[in-house]
């Protein structure tokens, strides 16, 4: 299936590898120019480098913190003046520290919300005036399969999520007359440096070692696996698809089938 999106401009945050590196990967295969951003400045320039030699395709890459508005704003005039305004944001932000209630030190909760629901906002306040200009656009959110079925050693993802969740919701109701789509992707388990670190969290609370939770997490779900970044940043190339521009203001799950709810 030709997506239609040859040539367009995308940013994908967080993306030097994990989802994000997925979901850049995808949409760069699918002829994209693609901005990828991270925190390091040395890993982002080199995973700009390997997918632009893979796919063949024009990659930015950009270090930028996304806890920090003042980041954001520069990343988005490199973008604009590197490639352009972009077209198809894909937002992205490292998890916040797992832990309970009981182990979460008040100043943890606004670090999380900065991180994780006001990267979003300062990022999609950023890139939708052109949008609106252009009658079309794309914005994909990473949240969680949390956002549906929290997760009790992840309190500050859960909250952080649940809130960008209603942000997402709600301009994607206004956008949609201007030709923008909002819509999130729901992980559950995939391949990533995010899942090594909640098992090794896991582990020491059940006296079990990392490699241990992998396998109960592989068990659990009804695949027997666990995902690819490859297989998540197909369903974010799709959703930035011409295909998909009747499919706004969804929450969409990634995970197997793992999620137990019906909706």
């Amino acid at each position: 299936m030709n997506f239609g999106i040859n040539g367009k401009i995308a940013l994908v945050t967080a993306a030097s590898r994990g989802l994000g590196r997925g979901c850049a990967e995808q949409l760069a295969a699918e002829g994209c120019r693609v901005a990828i951003c991270s925190r390091d400045g040395v890993s982002v320039k080199q995973a700009a480098k390997e997918i632009s030699t893979k796919t063949g395709t024009e990659v930015l890459g950009v270090a930028a913190d996304m806890s920090k508005a003042d980041d954001i704003n520069r990343l988005l005039e490199d973008v604009r003046q590197s490639l352009g305004e972009p077209e198809i944001l894909v937002t992205n932000a490292g998890g916040p520290p797992p832990g309970t209630y009981a182990s979460t030190a008040l100043e943890e909760y606004e670090k999380a919300l900065n991180l994780t629901l006001m990267s979003a906002v300062h990022l999609i306040r950023g890139i939708t005036p052109a949008m609106k200009s252009n009658g079309w656009g794309r914005i994909i959110a990473i949240t969680s399969i949390s956002v549906k079925q929290p997760i009790g050693t992840l309190l500050l993802s859960n909250m952080a999520r649940a809130g960008l969740t209603g942000f997402l919701k709600t301009i994607a109701t206004e956008l949609a007359p201007d030709g923008i789509t909002v819509n999130a992707l729901l992980p559950g388990t995939h391949k990533t440096s995010r899942i090594e670190q909640l098992a090794k969290f896991r582990a020491g609370q059940e006296s079990k070692s990392p490699e241990d939770i992998i396998q109960e997490m592989m068990a659990a779900n009804p695949s027997h696996t666990i995902g690819d970044p490859s297989d998540f940043g197909a369903a974010a190339a799709f959703l930035a698809s011409v295909q998909a521009r009747y499919i706004t203001g969804q929450n969409i799950l990634v995970d197997g089938g793992n999620y137990g709810g019906l909706l």
